[in-house]
């Protein structure tokens, strides 16, 4: 959690420091880009690494490029050598640092947790990043007008080598067929091996298929929702900056007690109805939001607590679905494939719902994409390869090539 805090307030920092330099938004949206390609281009290729390599020495090594991205911003502001590029290069780093991680640890995961609480543990992650979002904007703000940016990178530097530390002494195991992957791995030498498997392993699943298909359509309708709300507030609610931050808060706050309420209940007996719920009542939040009317500026505000408790609840089944239905040695493909095809969706929505905002307003996208989520969460129960994939998963477990 200290690292994640510590990465949050720190490109809080950085993004502040591009705003008050540049006040460009083509700044903005070139470190945006920076921050989102490497995982977009090179998800499927670390998801091989990731299923090769020994875990725990991969989330080391992505913890390891942070603190020197990091360390490297440190000298750079603290010698008066800063410049843009600089950010877009740190940027590239800790992006590709978190590709490589982030499969690694939910791949570690599903081998360190019993299966039966998979969906409790998703709950406490999910809620621990809705916490970040509430307290890393006050943080970095505050620590902005108390230290130096290097000193505020120093903070980052301090985070990683804390989540690093104990790596060393926690033993994580790894899947049983990755003998078989490595020894594959020692007679064909290139990783396209591995990546071809991982897709193949992914068209022969129905299921698996549908799910990333889903979270994808999901991620292109709600995207923009973030990038829409200071629109919506000043040209619908004519409200100001207090508003805004009324918004965020919510949606923060209701990702911590989604986060808390499913760890605590841990979810119906299938997971995935848990999601497919929760995907239903957070488009149920995203059609308040986008019906509320002007003089109801309350409305929204419970609309996106709604949407922001719905948020954990719809996400942590997903990833302990994964973590349950795919094959450990194959999970790191899985989960970086599906993370690259969703991200791939935010540039693209973006692109769309800029221009037709400003053409239809910016409540009919909150309705619409409110009313797909309804229709998707309600109609994946009547879908036999997503409602069954978690009894399905014996049958993928072995991959021919």
């Amino acid at each position: 959690m200290g690292s994640l805090l510590g990465s949050s307030v720190a490109q809080f920092a950085l993004v502040w420091w591009l705003t008050k330099l540049t006040g460009s938004a083509t700044v903005l949206a070139t470190a945006t880009v920076a921050a989102m390609a490497p995982g977009i281009v090179l998800g499927p290729i670390a998801g091989a690494y990731v299923d090769r390599w020994s875990r725990r020495r991969a989330m080391m090594a992505a913890d390891g490029v942070g603190a020197l991205a990091a360390l490297w911003l440190a000298y750079l502001f603290w010698s008066g050598g800063m410049r843009i590029w600089h950010v877009y290069i740190a940027m590239l780093a800790r992006s590709l640092a978190s590709s490589f991680h982030w499969p690694a640890m939910q791949a570690s995961t599903s081998l360190m947790i019993p299966k039966e609480h998979l969906t409790r543990v998703a709950g406490l992650n999910q809620m621990m990043h809705s916490l970040m979002d509430i307290l890393s904007p006050p943080l970095g703000a505050l620590l902005i007008g108390l230290l130096p940016l290097h000193g505020i990178m120093m903070i980052d530097v301090g985070t990683a080598l804390m989540a690093i530390a104990p790596l060393f002494f926690v033993y994580i195991p790894q899947p049983a067929g990755q003998a078989r992957l490595s020894e594959e791995a020692h007679q064909k030498p290139s990783i396209w091996t591995d990546v071809v498997a991982g897709l193949r392993y992914v068209r022969k699943w129905r299921g698996v298929q549908l799910l990333i298909a889903m979270a994808m359509i999901l991620n292109f309708l709600l995207t923009p929702g973030g990038s829409l709300l200071p629109l919506l507030v000043t040209n619908h609610f004519h409200g100001q900056a207090i508003q805004l931050a009324s918004l965020n808060s919510a949606w923060g706050i209701g990702g911590v007690l989604g986060g808390l309420s499913l760890s605590a209940w841990g979810g119906f007996r299938k997971r995935i109805y848990t999601s497919m719920m929760g995907l239903s009542m957070m488009g149920v939040g995203f059609i308040i939001i986008g019906v509320a009317p002007a003089t109801a500026f309350w409305l929204a505000v419970v609309g996106n607590f709604l949407a922001g408790f719905m948020n954990p609840i719809t996400n942590g089944p997903i990833l302990a679905v994964i973590q349950t239905a795919v094959a450990p040695e194959m999970q790191g493909r899985v989960f970086t494939l599906m993370s690259s095809l969703c991200m791939a969706m935010s540039p693209l929505s973006l692109i769309v719902a800029g221009p037709l905002a400003d053409r239809i307003g910016v409540q009919p996208w909150f309705v619409a994409g409110g009313a797909f989520c309804v229709l998707i969460g309600i109609g994946a129960f009547f879908v036999p390869d997503v409602a069954n994939l978690e009894e399905k998963y014996g049958e993928c477990q072995v991959v021919h090539l």
